[in-house]
């Protein structure tokens, strides 16, 4: 399917440059639908971190900047318009929010197709303006996608969009089999050492202050357990302090922002995702392709990837005992964790490696541009029609 796509020119958009999961998901399907023929061009905004066009390195991937320095901001759609234009756009694939709406108001000037994914973040619902936006993009979009079903069924009510409007993609992951000896030894780890790991970057609704908590109370069971997070965020200060006040302070290894992520998983015992909210973390589906014993938060798309506790298990978000007792169990009982790990590895390569979704989002694509473009440009003329 992704081969269907060749020579034809397709605008990725994104507002955000940081090692994100949507951002990683953006590098995923350009550098795939370029190698499959396509013409690829990332639109990214400017003077930011510059991750993102450093992964598309090499990759063939052309890399454009724009600049949305207000709220409201016309001009910034009428440049993304007119570079669709000169770039000979015929598809345009916006992630989150801001992009929905610059990317839908620059497709319909442009007269060009227009996609939507959200990832997981709510922000539009926090004021109406913003919804309204949302609502406006959506029906001025040839298809919108939620990574999860729970995300498609919290826009269906915070937007009162009909729920088949949404279409639900699962994130995908390309595996990279990692080396930990390296990541072992620059923790100082004993061969007998267990290490759990988690990736997220250091924000609250990443639940590590509840994943410190639990480590604590495993201390005198488990007494050489080591706890890596690996990530970024203000946090980074009161975790560690947490850490100490519950004598952890030189077993929780905090390793800011790694791009050896594959080798951290490597060196990992045990993997813990304790948010309090996600879509499907790309880190969940490393785990798992990493054949990791996993201990999850019930939230998301999270029971569904892992199979309602069949290659994984699940506890309740911020609730440190559930995820104390969980961690023990699979400690405790090794060969049980690495049945869970092999499960969790089948699951990850049958349903997320990212050539599936790749081609789930080609097919997406094939179909809005099988319609006349005219039906892109008169699409906000029935937006209300569209979406009721």
């Amino acid at each position: 399917m992704t081969a269907s796509l060749a020579g034809l020119s397709i605008a990725h958009l994104i507002e955000t440059d940081g090692p994100g999961g949507a951002e990683q998901v953006v590098v995923h399907l350009s550098r795939a639908y370029q190698a499959a023929g396509a013409v690829n061009v990332v639109f990214l905004p400017a003077d930011k971190e510059g991750w993102l066009a450093r992964q598309l390195a090499d990759s063939g991937v052309r890399v454009e900047y724009f600049r949305l320095e207000k709220p409201f901001s016309p001009a910034c759609a009428r440049a993304l318009a007119a570079a669709f234009r000169l770039h000979r756009i015929v598809l345009a694939h916006s992630h989150e929010f801001s992009m929905a709406v610059y990317g839908a108001w620059a497709s319909w000037l442009a007269g060009v197709h227009h996609v939507i994914t959200m990832h997981g973040s709510r922000y539009y619902a926090q004021r109406l303006q913003r919804r309204v936006a949302l609502r406006a993009a959506i029906a001025c979009s040839g298809r919108t996608v939620a990574v999860s079903r729970g995300l498609a069924d919290a826009m269906s009510r915070d937007l009162i969009i009909r729920r088949s409007c949404l279409e639900v993609i699962a994130n995908g992951v390309r595996h990279v089999a990692g080396d930990g000896t390296n990541v072992r030894h620059e923790l100082g780890l004993m061969p007998d050492d267990p290490l759990v790991v988690s990736v997220g970057n250091l924000y609250p609704v990443k639940g590590h202050q509840y994943l410190i908590d639990a480590a604590a109370a495993l201390a005198r069971r488990h007494p050489t357990l080591h706890l890596a997070i690996a990530g970024r965020g203000d946090l980074a200060e009161a975790l560690a302090a947490r850490a100490r006040e519950r004598g952890l302070g030189g077993r929780l290894h905090l390793l800011g922002l790694r791009s050896d992520v594959a080798d951290v998983l490597a060196a990992a015992d045990l993997f813990v995702l304790p948010s309090l909210s996600e879509g499907l973390p790309l880190a969940l589906l490393e785990a798992m392709f990493a054949g990791l014993p996993i201990v999850a938060s019930r939230v998301g798309e999270i029971p569904t990837a892992l199979v309602d506790g069949e290659c994984g298990v699940l506890v309740p978000p911020g609730d440190p005992a559930a995820l104390a007792a969980a961690l023990d169990r699979l400690l405790s009982d090794p060969e049980g964790a690495r049945a869970h790990g092999a499960r969790a590895r089948r699951r990850a390569s049958a349903e997320y490696d990212v050539t599936h979704m790749a081609r789930r989002y080609s097919s997406i694509y094939q179909h809005i541009l099988a319609r006349p473009p005219l039906q892109v440009r008169s699409a906000s003329a029935n937006a209300t029609d569209s979406i009721l």
